[in-house]
């Protein structure tokens, strides 16, 4: 998110989650003078998600100060202990492209203190957001014992076929619900929501991990 009016609208339709990124590369990269504006609209019952990729630990510091996020999420080549070592729940990416259940076990392994992972559709050392969808099949059969999104080329139209076929415990979009670059669109958006609830109602209810809030 990088708009106030879609921060906004993304919590009045109950999403369990909104993003912030602070990867300076990223066209959805947020200035640390945008935040305030941003944070202050968001109901504690909606997690604030603060996406980085290789950041200094002086800078994470700095963003959890400032963002107050109640999650992290990393993207780079972070490991474990870097990821742990901030007192906050994270998630970690996976760049899934060309990736079989196999491998998706054994990079899991990796990162025993995460509270979760995303599954993404890009190439290894992109930020994400980039809209490439993978072969979601794969995670049918690789049986994540822990929550996990799926990201990459979701949308509207392909939603429910995501979630039929690959049983996610959520879903992570961007590039889908957008009119251009970091700007959403907002009919895409009730869209995607209506469709993922319709999707997910035989299931229970999903909330992600909460950080305390200074």
């Amino acid at each position: 998110m990088t708009r106030v009016e879609d921060v906004r609208l993304a919590c009045e339709l109950g999403v369990d989650a909104v993003g912030l990124v602070f990867v300076p590369r990223s066209v959805r990269c947020v200035g640390m003078e945008q935040v305030p504006r941003l944070r202050e609209i968001v109901p504690a019952a909606t997690a604030v998600v603060a996406l980085m990729m290789n950041p200094k630990h002086e800078d994470i510091a700095t963003i959890i100060e400032r963002v107050q996020p109640d999650v992290l999420q990393f993207h780079g080549n972070e490991d474990d202990a870097f990821c742990a070592a901030f007192g906050l729940p994270f998630l970690k990416a996976l760049a899934m492209g060309g990736v079989h259940a196999d491998a998706v076990r054994e990079r899991l392994v990796r990162y025993p203190s995460a509270a979760g992972f995303v599954f993404d559709g890009h190439a290894p050392g992109a930020p994400g957001g980039s809209g490439e969808r993978f072969d979601w099949s794969v995670l049918a059969g690789a049986h994540v014992e822990r929550p996990w999104l799926l990201a990459g080329g979701l949308n509207a139209g392909n939603v429910d076929e995501a979630v039929r076929i690959a049983h996610p415990w959520g879903v992570d979009v961007a590039s889908g619900i957008e009119s251009a670059p970091g700007i959403k669109d907002h009919a895409a958006m009730r869209a995607f929501v209506t469709t993922v609830r319709a999707a997910d109602s035989p299931r229970s209810p999903a909330s992600l991990p909460q950080g305390e809030r200074g």
